[in-house]
This record gives structure tokens, sequence and C-alpha cells, in this order.
């Protein structure tokens, strides 16, 4: 398991050196991979698994440039207007419950072009 996730960063990383600098290198499969595991925790409450932390770790770690965290913004968004029964509280401390700062909030009324 651990070395699956050194696999991923190491082809994130090469992933993220070869994209144009100014341009997103996050894609909307990316969050919704990195999110996916938060679906309960994002409908119901409670506490965060530990899969949908390391998710928002893992988004954080890739939303890097403004084009990067602009475009994973917009793709929240269109993955919460898939899911309708997600709770805003829920989205909105999703970050600090998992303990990882990201730098753009996880909700579905956040005007992206406004994320620097």
């Amino acid at each position: 398991m651990k070395s699956a996730v050194i696999s991923v960063f190491v082809m994130l990383a090469m992933f993220l050196f070869v994209v144009k600098q100014g341009q997103a290198a996050v894609t909307c499969k990316q969050v919704d991979d990195a999110l996916a595991a938060c679906v309960p925790y994002l409908t119901n409450g409670g506490v965060p698994s530990t899969p949908c932390c390391n998710g928002v770790g893992e988004l954080r770690t890739s939303a890097v440039t403004t084009a990067d965290r602009q475009a994973a913004c917009n793709c929240v968004k269109k993955a919460a207007a898939r899911i309708p029964t997600i709770k805003e509280d829920n989205a909105a401390t999703l970050p600090a419950k998992c303990h990882v700062q990201v730098d753009f909030p996880i909700s579905k009324n956040t005007n992206c072009e406004d994320i620097h």
C-alpha cells in the first residue's frame, strides 16, 4: 500500500513537471478519484474516513498553481452538482476535519475565478 501511494505521488510529480506552466495539471478525474471516498461524510456527516482524508491531501498536493486550484475548484463544483444530497457544512469542514489545508474552499457555491 505504501509503495502504491509513493508510486502515485511520483507519477503525479512527473505529470506536473511536463505540463506547461500556467496550464492546469489537475483533471476532474483526479478530483473525483481523490474525493470519492468522501461522499459518505459529505452526505451524512460524522468523521471522514482515512481514504477520504488521504484524497483531500492528494488534492492539496496536486493543486499547486492558480490554474490548478481553479481547475480543481471547478471539478469539485461539477462533482457536487451530481450529488444533490451533499451538505454544504460538511463540505466546508472537510479539510479541517482531515487536518489538511486546501487553498480553496470545498463548496458547490465558490466562484472559482476568485481563487489565486
